[in-house]
């Protein structure tokens, strides 16, 4: 009998890329997917997306939402509050629930958080791309014909006018030397708009580039 996880969603690349591993194993079933939203915005947390866009990717997964709220600036500990009072809701939802996926690749301290928050839980932390070689993955998820937009990029690690950018062969060319093809260390996050997960296309264009903190500069996706 396949195990019933939900699936952490930014909304970005490598979110897309674990769902697609995810519903290629008979051993899983994706049944729904999880979200940090920042009330205040209503916007995915730390990527800056608006939550309008992510319910339009939702309804093109067909899969349900469950969300994490946070109020702007959370602590650590707000944080991991508002984590296991979301999984709680959805684990009301979803009789079975046995694992959450994470679509990290190869940060060890991230994923050993990850199991820390879960430890005690009964739920198992699943990692679809744990390991793969990022290079040949970035290639990989534009040659599937996924389409993504940068939507928060750091300038301390890279330009800030890679902000709003296509997520293409072209951009992977520019990124300077020493940045991870797929953003792990933070280099930037992304939004996906279409790619072989979706029933359709997610519509949208990209508005004002906005630096916020005086490092992240975030493109404002619109409906």
């Amino acid at each position: 009998m396949a195990s019933s996880i939900l699936l952490s969603w930014s909304g970005g690349k490598d979110s897309a890329l674990a769902l697609e591993a995810l519903r290629a194993d008979s051993s899983v079933t994706v049944v729904g997917l999880l979200t940090s939203i920042t009330n205040e915005y209503d916007r995915i947390s730390i990527h800056g997306v608006r939550r309008e866009l992510l319910d339009a990717q939702v309804r093109q997964l067909g899969l349900p939402l469950h969300v994490i709220a946070l109020e702007p600036g959370a602590s650590n500990e707000v944080y991991e509050a508002a984590f296991h009072d979301g999984v709680a809701r959805a684990r009301s939802a979803h009789a079975g629930l046995n694992g959450i996926a994470f679509g990290d690749l190869f940060l060890e301290d991230v994923r050993c958080y990850r199991e820390t928050l879960l430890a005690g839980s009964g739920l198992v932390a699943r990692f679809p791309l744990w390991g793969r070689d990022t290079s040949a993955l970035a290639r990989t998820f534009i040659d599937r014909g996924f389409e993504a937009t940068l939507v928060c990029v750091d300038t301390t690690q890279i330009d800030g006018a890679f902000a709003g950018r296509a997520y293409d062969h072209e951009l992977l060319a520019d990124l300077p030397p020493g940045t991870d093809p797929c953003g792990e260390r933070g280099e930037f996050h992304t939004f996906v708009a279409a790619g072989p997960i979706f029933a359709a296309p997610v519509q949208y264009q990209v508005g004002e580039c906005v630096l916020r903190n005086g490092r992240f500069m975030y493109a404002d996706l619109l409906a």
